[in-house]
């Protein structure tokens, strides 16, 4: 896994195996430790920002590029 630095200052591990397709690029998921065993966010590989937010659909959007996934399930009845 690759590392990169939060702004407190913390060290997170990006795993390139696991992400979810964006519009842009992938997000990759983030893990708080080194073995992958406590999930702490999402990567944009875009504008490598940590700075992401998930809705209740599931879906990801970097805050910072505007990167987007779809929502991992859908229903006409949202629309």
């Amino acid at each position: 896994m690759d590392t990169v630095t939060n702004s407190k200052g913390e060290t997170l591990y990006v795993d390139q195996r696991k992400g979810k397709r964006g519009q842009k690029s992938p997000f990759y998921i983030v893990y708080a430790d080194k073995s992958g065993d406590t999930r702490w966010g999402f990567y944009c590989s875009n504008c490598e920002s940590l700075d992401n937010a998930v809705d209740a659909m599931g879906r990801v959007k970097c805050n910072v590029c505007s990167n987007r996934t779809k929502a991992e399930e859908w229903d006409a009845a949202h629309e």
